[in-house]
């Protein structure tokens, strides 16, 4: 039964830390495998039937059963807020964890590939199995994928990362650059792939040694390196038809995966009761060798595709990944119905063997060529001993057949403008020219056993879905001499909802003719192998493609057998926002008889003496919840950049728009949910225009107000810096930001997404230069700041690159020189230089390298944490009494 008990019933109602008690409670009860009793269980619910013997109320303290399994229990939560959790929890294992009971076996250097392939001088060594042994070899299952060895070293490894927005998924990569400097490549890989969840937002880097993952983790922090796109939508398989064949293709990953392998070789030991040589021998024969020749040659060409397709898919399935749909081009359909369960391997390979033996048989000189243009304008030209061999795409055919007619109609077509390009082939494919061979090819056909399509088939001879027809032998028949409609099947998968086209072949043919043939947003065609490429490589980053697009892989088939151990993984980087309540609508200005200031942070302006205004608003993290992101010391601290910027604000309604200086004296502390008043007064010009400007706040419970800023305005505009010109300077040192904001955190910046703008930085002899950015929910509120102060925050932080960790906290205090040139930035080019000890000057511009802001001089100082804690209060002292008597004297102006 499942036993059930209350702590409820020891502690009572425990607030906040409501499941907490039942945590330690629980854990307590495994460790000594006692379970206590529930206390003043008199009368049991009635709603429970308890006699039933399901569940059982736990009155006596009892053993934890013993049933040779891991003790498991849930914990209920249900707090006073309304939050409901529930945490499951297991015993540990007594002893070491099974992942480290014992070494991780690693392959000597002889088994690096775990299967040696061949090399052409062994082309007669491989027996060639027996008639009745033709079909006794079955294809490994999925299932068989858990008895891979571990990975040869070499082997590229998918790392998969993901989080909600891209913010969170650059963070990720960056903690887990420290993590890969220490971790096994195979162990970072598995823990990743199978303890995580995969969220919306995906990166997945391929990495074939510590090196190249240190490279790659470090190029997605810092944006070098986009995430992919998720697209929602289907997968679908395009097996590549003839042509597409190469010397060699499937050699490496016969090499590196023993289930690519293995299905190579049940494919081609069926083969092998076809052909006058073993297929394998032809596959990885050397260059220049007669095997080699014999591969462009279509007896051997399409029994090539079909074994290294069908291998592809068994690997690909091995992997997790499983399509909705398939198609597939001339031969490659062969491939994709045997896919779908619609033949045996047996009869597939005598299918696509006695295609091609046909068809070699046939006399040559026929003739192919690719031509730019519609069906409707190649149709009328077409001839007896012509036709068209396919439609890859809108306006993408061939023209096969005879070839002095199918020269003919290519010159016609170059005569009105259109491109031809002469194919070189054997055979006119597709053509009437294969019409001798379809008699015995039907008479093969009809003796081969068939099935029902189990997966949803597209076929390239309609161009449309197919289930009862791929079973008619009649339509293999057809499928010889028909077009091969690849544009319309395309365009039929996608719009069913196929959004990812992995592409089964030896190279990207299809994947280069797909986008042409349908406009359905966010659709990609990825090839499994391209030419010329590391097949390992290019299969895997196929799958980490797909996965990050959004396709449902299957990662612990793909990892099972591997010898990957689980790690402890960083805990995910949360991007903290803030929800409030929206503010309620402030007080009409007009109507108090002040004039409204059109500022985020004040809300009104009031004339004072002749010439004198004070700015008044109110500061709060419900307010403007972005100010909750500075947080210095543990607390938070309204920024210094925000001091300048109500200073320049000042000056803006009585035209002096220059900061000639300013001091910050007492830091301002914001409570998490007290509002402050924030007065900015601006006195009167003296003779050379120059005015004071003051920065006072005081909260609710206190009787003074405090000055947190003092300094003087001036109508003297200095020019503008001039723009460096070339963005960042030629021969400037790229500086790593990745790690900015931890060490800045460590030292006690506690800085959230809203003051994270620093994106790369650069230094150029003694000068350092800087991108930074407000993230996308704060950018929309910078139109109405003259510079966001969080985006000015920011463009401090490029300062700390090249100065060591302090122990204590630096904060801006005296200003000098301060001019706006212009308002509402949402980012900025920045570019530093460092005066004497910890004076900056700044320069900052817009992304076209207009001028925003140039700072003559910004000095900070050093700051103990405690020293936020302190606050200001003046303490009343009473005048002291007087003991000495009155005395009163009165005098005149009168002479004696």
């Amino acid at each position: 039964p499942l036993l059930l008990g209350s702590v409820k019933s020891n502690l009572g109602h425990t607030q906040a830390a409501a499941g907490a008690a039942g945590l330690i409670k629980t854990v307590l009860a495994m460790r000594h495998g006692r379970i206590p009793a529930t206390l003043h269980v008199d009368a049991p619910t009635p709603h429970v039937n308890w006699s039933s013997g399901a569940v059982e109320l736990v009155t006596e303290q009892r053993p934890w059963p013993e049933t040779g399994r891991a003790r498991r229990a849930g914990v209920s939560s249900f707090g006073v807020s309304g939050t409901n959790a529930h945490v499951i929890l297991e015993q540990p294992l007594s002893g070491p964890a099974a992942a480290d009971a014992g070494p991780r076996p690693v392959p000597a250097a002889a088994d690096a590939g775990s299967r040696p392939v061949p090399a052409a001088a062994d082309a007669g060594s491989r027996p060639v199995p027996a008639a009745a042994d033709a079909g006794s070899r079955p294809v490994p299952a999925a299932a068989d994928a858990g008895s891979r060895p571990v990975p040869a070293a070499g082997v590229p490894l998918p790392f998969t990362l993901s989080a909600r927005g891209e913010g969170a998924l650059r963070a990720r990569a960056g903690e887990l650059a420290a993590l890969a400097e220490e971790a096994d490549p195979l162990d970072l890989a598995h823990s990743l792939a199978t303890t995580r969840a995969a969220l919306h937002d995906r990166a997945v880097l391929v990495a074939a040694d510590r090196a190249e993952l240190r490279a790659a983790l470090h190029d997605l922090a810092s944006g070098a390196t986009p995430p992919t796109a998720r697209a929602e939508g289907d997968l679908g398989f395009l097996f590549t038809g003839q042509g597409s064949q190469r010397t060699g293709m499937g050699r490496e990953l016969a090499a590196a995966y023993p289930v690519f392998a293995d299905a190579l070789d049940d494919v081609c030991a069926h083969f092998d009761l076809q052909l006058d040589r073993p297929l394998r021998n032809v596959l990885f024969a050397g260059p220049g060798t007669p095997e080699a020749e014999l591969l462009h040659r279509t007896e051997y060409a399409q029994p090539a595709l079909f074994a290294v397709e069908v291998a592809l898919y068994r690997l690909l399935e091995s992997w997790g990944l499983t399509p909705d749909q398939l198609a597939g081009h001339s031969v490659g359909e062969i491939a994709a119905a045997h896919a779908a369960g619609v033949f045996t391997l047996q009869d597939a390979t005598i299918l696509v063997a006695a295609r091609g033996r046909l068809m070699q048989r046939l006399p040559e000189g026929g003739a192919m060529a690719a031509v730019r243009a519609t069906e409707d304008e190649v149709t009328p030209l077409l001839t007896p001993r012509t036709g068209i061999a396919a439609v890859n795409g809108p306006a993408a055919l061939v023209v096969s057949g005879d070839a002095a007619d199918v020269e003919r109609i290519t010159a016609e077509l170059a005569a009105r403008g259109h491109d031809t390009r002469r194919l070189r082939v054997s055979h006119a494919f597709h053509s009437p020219l294969m019409e001798p061979m379809l008699a015995e090819f039907r008479r093969i056909a009809h003796v081969l056993d068939y099935a029902e399509p189990t997966r949803p088939v597209v076929s390239t001879v309609t161009g449309g879905p197919v289930t009862s027809a791929l079973s008619d032998p009649e339509y293999w028949v057809e499928h010889v001499r028909a077009r091969v409609r690849f544009h319309d099947a395309v365009r039929t998968l996608a719009d069913s909802g196929v959004r990812t086209f992995l592409e089964v072949g030896p190279d990207a043919v299809l994947s280069a003719m797909g986008p042409d043939c349908t406009d359905a947003p966010g659709t990609a065609f990825l090839p499994v192998l391209r030419r010329e490429r590391p097949e390992a490589r290019e299969a895997v980053t196929a799958l980490a493609t797909a996965h990050a697009r959004g396709v449902p892989v299957d990662w612990r088939r793909h990892f099972s057998g591997l010898g990957g151990r689980r790690i402890d993984l960083p805990h995910y980087p949360f991007q903290r926002r803030r929800f409030w309540l929206e503010q309620s609508t402030a007080t009409d200005a007009a109507g108090l008889g002040q004039l409204p200031a059109g500022h985020p942070l004040l809300a009104a302006v009031v004339a004072v003496g002749a010439e004198g205004v004070v700015l008044t608003g109110r500061l709060s993290t419900r307010a403007q919840p972005w100010l909750a992101d500075h947080v210095i010391a543990g607390r938070v601290l309204f920024p210094g950049t925000a001091f300048v910027e109500l200073a320049l604000r000042a000056g803006d309604h009585v035209g002096a728009h220059t900061l000639e200086e300013l001091t910050l004296g007492a830091p301002l502390v914001l409570g998490a949910d007290a509002d402050t008043a924030v007065q900015v007064a601006v006195g009167e010009p003296d003779d050379t225009g120059r005015r004071g400007v003051t920065v006072h706040t005081r909260t609710a419970d206190a009787a003074a107000w405090t000055q947190h800023a003092t300094g003087v305005l001036t109508t003297t505009a200095p020019a503008a810096a001039a723009d460096p010109g070339t963005w960042p300077p030629p021969g400037a040192e790229p500086l790593d930001t990745t790690r900015v904001y931890p060490e800045l955190a460590a030292q006690g910046y506690g800085y959230g997404p809203a003051f994270q703008g620093l994106r790369a930085a650069w230094r150029h002899g003694d000068d350092l230069y800087a991108e930074v950015a407000l993230p996308e929910e704060t950018a929309a509120d910078a139109a109405g700041f003259g510079l966001h102060p969080a985006l000015l925050d920011a463009a401090l932080h490029a300062a700390d690159l090249d100065t060591p960790p302090r122990s204590e906290v630096l904060v801006p205090f005296a200003w000098t020189g301060v001019t706006l040139h212009s308002t509402g930035a949402p980012a900025l080019r920045v570019k530093i230089t460092r005066g004497g000890g910890d004076t900056i000057t700044l320069h900052l511009a817009d992304a076209t390298g207009a001028p925003v802001a140039d700072i003559e001089a910004l000095t900070s100082r050093p700051v103990q944490a405690d020293d936020v804690l302190y606050t200001v209060r003046w303490s009343p002292v009473p005048r002291p009494a007087t003991t000495a008597p009155v005395r009163t004297a009165v005098l005149d102006g009168a002479a004696d």
